[in-house]
């Protein structure tokens, strides 16, 4: 032994011991520039540099020490640990299967190899690790949160609770455990309990980002976006690069209407996305100048994290005869929302002798006469709430659906999970999201040749069918209120050109924005009437249009209120004007069911090209222009011209009962028959494919 190197190493273990890493480090360096040999030295470098986040330089260490002692477990727990922070979590799960075979009773090794088994998203077999590193030691407060974090991705909700109650009983103080329990019961919709775990975490790290970040969360499911907004700007300071925090504070400041250093958040979030970081959930960046290409790259990447497929190949169900095709319908809004109200025709004109129909009910029952109206159009109609998504694939399996159409895409409350077990032999995404879920195991998404022509389809991870007309449903019994409000009851002048736009605040950017105070500037006396969907958003609106010159008073806000009564107040408005890059989707079918021209101008994608494929569903082509001059120009004229607006509204008014658009019968019609398609070339062997949906006539 060299009692100078064993001096030098006695001097660096009790500066690394004291938490003095500058002094710790240089005194292992100079160890092994004396001794380069040294395992133990070696080991503790790589330890201390991990500590310091230079995984890269840790590595190396940990390789050197590797080939002095290959006999060492925690020599390959430690490489271990480095690798799975350098996020290559194949190799690491090699390490930790090497430092077991050495020794297996090392409950850290267990835990860990169950972290990185959860981030190769091997949940099932992540909770088996985490049982043997607690039984080794039941005391391990961290083993029963990461498991708790395994059951949560897995859904098993009340388990996780519980893995989450047990490490804070052991540590009370585990302000991640709080966060994890936290998230569970946002899931579970327990908003004052989610509160309360969260700011028990954040009493104990306030610069916890993640709970930062569920915290806005929770306040954004609230619509209270001021909240969340400051919760996820909060989050942002403490860690930029947190997964999905920078497009959900943006869309948050988005729904504020807070346009300060907008193109720049903008851009930051678009560059995240397009060099493959996880900067934002899909429907986050609907509403901004994304690409197609974009949104897809956007949703493999989500999908890849939250959603992967859970088989490890496409397998063919065993074809059984059914007498009828059964089709089941997936969704969290069978009730008093857009699409319940779009949908519940659609239900009842379906054909009961060719076709079996089912409701799958996901997320908590609400009753409502919708919902009661949507049941009694189904033979069945099944509530699955609390169940897990793999409980929910099961009884599908069971069911022996033949088509699953998910009706919730990418939005809030969805399982795309329940269909990453292919449940079904043909899953197609439908409505409810406007772009590619960019998961494979969907097969098909239904849309029309203007919402996605056929030059997009390589920006969509399904086949496309398209339906003749467009491809969005409406309900042809859709009640309106007869009584009609007064201007005065609404806010609105007694006279004067009424524009509106009924959108949620964050479709409204400031490109249109601007046209939109120019028509107010060019027509005297008229109006611009909003939703008043968020009292901040008012707030900032007044002020742009202050900034561009516009008294904040011309700025008019419709509080919400029920379906009938908000299509009733439509009658008091002019011209439905537009929003951009994010269309009035059901906004826009709403205008048009009460006779309300709507003009728009066509975007890129699919959520801003949606106007436009209602308005040639009703004959109303040239209100769908090409650029925002056009668009303005067009305005002008409408608001200018009552004659002309006068045409308009008579032409609606003649095709609204006979136009593709509002006739369910016909629609259901169609879309039967894409499924007949779809289930025909399942049945004969052949690959799901894009194809066209020839009209059939209306009866």
């Amino acid at each position: 032994m060299n009692p100078l190197v064993d001096e030098t190493f006695r001097q660096a273990l009790t500066l690394f011991q004291a938490g003095k890493t500058k002094e710790a480090e240089q005194a292992f360096k100079k160890l092994l520039r004396k001794q380069p040999r040294h395992v133990a030295g070696l080991n503790l470098l790589a330890v201390l540099l991990t500590q310091l986040g230079r995984y890269g330089e840790a590595e190396r260490y940990a390789k050197l020490a590797l080939d002095e002692n290959a006999a060492s477990d925690v020599t390959f727990y430690n490489y271990g640990i480095i690798l799975k922070n350098l996020k290559r979590p194949a190799e690491a799960l090699e390490r930790f299967d090497q430092a077991l075979a050495i020794n297996s009773t090392v409950a850290e090794t267990w835990s860990n190899r169950g972290v990185v088994l959860g981030d190769l998203k091997r949940y099932a077999d992540a909770i088996g690790d985490f049982d043997r590193a607690i039984a080794i030691n039941p005391n391990y407060a961290d083993a029963f949160y990461n498991k708790g974090n395994a059951l949560a991705q897995l859904r098993l909700r009340d388990p996780a609770l519980g893995a989450y109650e047990r490490a804070l009983l052991l540590k009370p103080n585990l302000a991640k455990a709080w966060c994890g329990r936290g998230q569970v019961l946002n899931d579970l919709k327990q908003y004052d309990r989610a509160f309360a775990a969260y700011d028990k975490a954040l009493a104990l790290n306030a610069n916890l980002a993640e709970a930062w970040y569920g915290r806005g969360n929770l306040f954004a499911e609230l619509k209270q976006y001021g909240n969340a907004f400051a919760a996820y700007d909060t989050a942002l300071k403490i860690k930029p690069d947190l997964p999905y925090l920078q497009g959900s504070r943006l869309h948050a400041k988005m729904h504020l209407c807070d346009w300060r250093d907008l193109d720049a958040d903008i851009a930051g979030v678009l560059s995240a996305i397009r060099k493959g970081r996880p900067a934002a959930v899909p429907f986050s960046i609907l509403s901004i100048p994304a690409t197609a290409a974009d949104q897809r790259k956007c949703a493999e990447a989500y999908i890849a994290d939250k959603f992967p497929s859970i088989l490890s190949k496409e397998e063919r169900r065993e074809i059984r005869t059914h007498e009828r095709i059964r089709v089941a319908y997936f969704s969290s809004d069978f009730n008093e929302h857009a699409t319940g109200h779009l949908t519940a025709g659609l239900f009842e004109h379906h054909d009961r002798s060719r076709f079996e129909w089912t409701a799958i009910s996901l997320g908590p029952p609400r009753p409502s006469g919708l919902n009661n109206r949507i049941k009694e159009a189904f033979e069945h109609y099944i509530d699955t709430w609390p169940k897990t998504p793999s409980e929910i694939a099961g009884l599908v399996r069971e069911l022996d659906v033949d088509i699953a159409v998910d009706l919730n895409g990418l939005t809030l409350n969805s399982s795309p999970d329940i269909f990453a077990a292919r449940p079904a032999p043909i899953q197609v995404a439908y409505l409810g999201y406007p772009g590619t879920t960019g998961a494979g195991y969907f097969d098909y998404i239904l849309a029309d040749r203007l919402v996605i022509p056929e030059t997009d389809t390589d920006s969509y991870t399904e086949n496309v069918v398209w339906l003749p007309h467009s491809y969005q449903v409406n309900d042809s019994k859709r009640p309106i209120a007869e009584h009609t409000p007064t201007r005065s009851q609404c806010g609105l002048p007694e006279t004067g050109f009424v524009f509106c736009c009924f959108n949620n605040t964050f479709k409204i950017t400031p490109d249109v924005f601007a046209v939109w105070m120019g028509l107010l500037r060019d027509v005297p006396d008229s109006v611009l009437w909003l939703l008043d969907a968020d009292s901040r958003a008012s707030e900032n609106l007044r002020r742009h249009a202050a900034a561009s010159e516009i008294s904040p008073e011309r700025l008019v806000f419709a509080p919400r209120m029920t379906s009938a009564d908000h299509l009733a107040r439509h009658r008091l408005a002019d011209l439905f004007l537009d929003t951009l890059h994010y269309n009035a989707h059901t906004t826009a079918s709403d205008a048009l069911w009460v006779g309300l021209p709507v003009l728009t101008c066509l975007g890129s994608t699919f959520a801003g090209r949606v106007a436009a494929s209602l308005l040639h569903a009703t004959g109303l082509y040239d209100l769908a222009t090409t650029s925002l001059g056009d668009y303005r120009a067009l305005a002008l004229k409408l608001a200018r011209d009552p004659a002309f607006l006068r045409s308009v509204k008579t032409r609606l008014a003649q095709n609204r009962d006979t136009a593709a658009l509002f006739d369910t019968r016909r629609f259901a019609r169609n879309i039967e028959a894409a499924y007949s398609t779809m289930w025909e070339r399942y049945r004969t062997g052949q690959p799901p494919a894009n194809f066209a949906v020839d009209p059939i006539g209306g009866e």
